[in-house]
């Protein structure tokens, strides 16, 4: 049986993170990955924002990564030149009624240290983006965008800089927890054990399973899943919007937003559908309940302007109707055992909260 002294399972933005923050703390770390590319699941299919912090509870552990995170991320992508614009987003009102709530959302987002936030009348904004509708508006200078391919690549290389090991095509069948460490089951086609201190379940929509693999962990600690489907549609013209423009949120939705990639491309989404099975298929049917969505914003979307594009899967710890569930960063204070982390429903803003995670867990195993 091999031995190494850390096994992070899970090569997207969120463990690599993590290898990476281990790594230049000097442990000996490999990343496992079933796929035959890094990022293959939920990384490759979100909406590319940096988030700015405005929409979780003031407190709350995903309120602390997003707004640390972001700062993290700015910096790294200048560092590591990974393309990225901060382009700003209104979230609006989009009638008298839903000024109240924007007021309210504006001040959790001070409650989350969000500062820099500016309220727009109808008029302030329409001098920004012509063809929104709207009663009020908040602007979020300090929201972008990130080409996320390039994140995950600069991710991994740094990683490897400071001696990471990736092993793609693995995946982790399973496991025991031992006295001498984690005993780590490998599949593939060089299926192997591995014995590790240290082991870190990154693997997003099969974290749980992974988890209900490892003999000797708790099934009690381990919540369940419940599966949010978001469909993205593009715009088929030049973009009406210069930035990001989304409605209010609905609960944990963020609602059919606009968003734009580093091309100026624009894109509405992502629904949310609640499903039993991973399942990346476009729904063109859906299109109908996109335009209400963004006429109520955008009074002026052409009829046949927009395309099915994409599928992403949110693993979310919380049913239909309940409150959202915070960020879960499992360690030994709840199952009980030393060296072993498990992240749970890490959905939006993961993307953003991905470097500030990834030294919360590093610091944790580094200080045990």
């Amino acid at each position: 049986m091999e031995q190494v002294e850390c096994v992070v399972v899970g090569a997207g933005v969120i463990g690599l993170s993590v290898a990476r923050a281990l790594a230049r703390r000097g442990r000996e770390v490999v990343i496992l990955e079933k796929e035959s590319l890094i990022g293959s699941g939920v990384s490759s299919r979100n909406s590319g924002v940096i988030h700015a912090g405005l929409y979780y509870p003031a407190g709350s552990f995903k309120a602390g990564m997003c707004v640390a995170g972001k700062q993290a991320l700015y910096r790294f992508c200048e560092a590591f030149g990974v393309g990225h614009r901060r382009v700003g987003k209104l979230v609006v009102a989009v009638d008298e009624e839903e000024i109240e709530p924007l007021a309210a959302l504006s001040r959790r987002a001070l409650g989350n240290g969000v500062r820099d936030l500016e309220w727009l009348s109808p008029h302030e904004a329409r001098e920004l983006e012509p063809a929104l509708r709207c009663a009020a508006a908040l602007l979020s200078p300090s929201t972008g965008i990130i080409d996320v391919h390039d994140y995950l690549l600069a991710l991994l290389g740094d990683a490897e800089r400071h001696g990471a090991l990736l092993s793609l095509r693995t995946p982790c069948t399973g496991g025991e927890i031992l006295d001498r460490g984690i005993r780590v089951d490998t599949g593939g086609a060089s299926a192997t054990r591995i014995l590790c201190r240290h082991f870190v379940n990154c693997a997003a929509l099969g974290a749980q399973t992974l988890s209900a693999g490892m003999r000797g962990l708790p099934k009690s600690s381990i919540p369940s899943l419940h599966l949010a489907k978001g469909t993205y549609f593009r715009f088929s013209g030049r973009s009406p919007f210069a930035r990001l423009v989304y409605p209010l949120p609905v609960g944990s939705w963020l609602g059919v937003h606009a968003g734009l990639d580093l091309g100026g491309c624009c894109r509405f989404g992502p629904d949310i559908a609640w499903v039993d099975d991973v399942d990346y298929d476009v729904d063109a049917r859906r299109v109908g309940d996109f335009r209400a969505a963004i006429r109520r914003f955008w009074p002026g979307l052409p009829d046949d302007s927009l395309h099915p594009d994409y599928a992403g899967i949110r693993p979310k710890l919380t049913p239909p109707g309940a409150p959202p569930a915070d960020f879960v960063v499992q360690t030994s204070e709840v199952h009980g055992i030393d060296g072993l982390v498990n992240l749970y429903g890490i959905e939006s803003p993961g993307l953003t909260s991905s470097l500030a995670l990834g030294d919360h867990v590093a610091d944790r195993i580094c200080n045990e």
